[in-house]
C-alpha cells in the first residue's frame, strides 16, 4: 500500500514592480538642470568671462541676487547627469551608434567637469560678503585657474556640453522618440551656449537647451514600463 505525499508548491516571492517609479522620476528631472542653471544666467549681475575683481565688485552691492542664483544653479550640479542619462535611455534603441558617441563625450565632461573645473563663483560671493582681501582672492582663483587639473576637466567639460549634448540632440531627433523639434532644440543649445555673447543670450540658450530635454520627459510619459524596462525577475 502506497502513501502519497503531498507536494507544497514553493512559495514565489512578487517583487514590485518600480518601473513606473523610475520613468516619471526620470521625466520630472529631465529638464530641470538646464532649466535652473538658464535662469541662473538671465538673473545673474555679471556676464560670464569678466575677471575676478569685477565679478567681485559686481557681486557686492547684489549679495541676495548672486544667492538666488546659485540656489537656482544646484540643480545643474546634482542632477545634469540623471538629465541626460534621461535623454540616452529614450534615444539609445532608435539610434544606438549617435546616442552611444554623444553618451560618451556628454557624461565623461560632466563627469570630468563637476569635480575638476573649480569655478569661481561661490569664491567671489564668499569675498563680496565676508569683505575677504581681494588681491589675495584673486590670486587664490588665478591659481586655482591654471592647475592643469582645472583646465582638463574644464576642457572635457566644454567638450562634453559642445558636442556631446549636439550628438545626444541629433540622435534623438533620429529616434523618433520624441517630436523632432526637441532633439533640434538639444543640439542648438547645447553647441551654441559657450557662444552665447553676455549672461542673458547664455541663459537663453540654456533654456532652448531645457526644451530639448524635455523632449526625453515627452518620450518617457508615453512610453510604457515594459517599453521602459525589463520587469522585475
Amino acid at each position: 500500500m502506497s502513501t502519497e505525499t503531498a507536494v507544497t508548491p514553493p512559495i514565489v516571492k512578487t517583487r514590485k514592480d518600480l518601473r513606473g517609479f523610475w520613468r516619471i522620476l526620470l521625466a520630472v528631472l529631465a529638464p530641470l538642470p538646464m532649466l535652473g542653471m538658464g535662469l541662473a544666467y538671465i538673473l545673474s549681475p555679471v556676464d560670464g568671462g569678466v575677471s575676478f575683481e569685477d565679478t567681485v565688485a559686481a557681486y557686492t552691492g547684489h549679495l541676495d541676487q548672486v544667492r538666488l542664483t546659485q540656489y537656482l544653479g544646484l540643480p545643474f550640479l546634482v542632477l545634469l547627469i540623471p538629465a541626460t542619462f534621461a535623454v540616452v535611455w529614450v534615444s539609445r534603441r532608435g539610434a544606438p551608434r549617435l546616442t552611444t558617441a554623444g553618451a560618451i563625450l556628454a557624461l565623461l565632461g560632466q563627469l570630468a567637469g563637476f569635480p575638476l573645473n573649480q569655478g569661481g563663483d561661490l569664491l567671489a560671493y564668499a569675498t563680496a560678503k565676508h569683505h575677504l582681501d581681494l588681491a589675495t582672492m584673486t590670486t587664490l582663483q588665478t591659481k586655482l585657474e591654471e592647475d592643469p587639473i582645472a583646465l582638463l576637466g574644464g576642457l572635457l567639460f566644454i567638450v562634453g556640453i559642445v558636442f556631446g549634448l549636439l550628438l545626444l540632440g541629433v540622435a534623438l531627433w533620429r529616434s523618433k522618440a520624441a517630436p523632432a523639434v526637441f532633439g533640434i532644440l538639444l543640439a542648438i543649445g547645447g553647441f551654441t551656449h559657450p557662444f552665447m555673447p553676455g549672461h542673458v543670450a547664455a541663459g537663453l540658450g540654456l533654456l532652448v537647451t531645457a526644451a530639448g530635454y524635455a523632449g526625453a520627459s515627452l518620450a518617457l510619459l508615453r512610453m510604457s514600463n515594459d517599453q521602459f524596462d525589463l520587469p522585475p525577475l
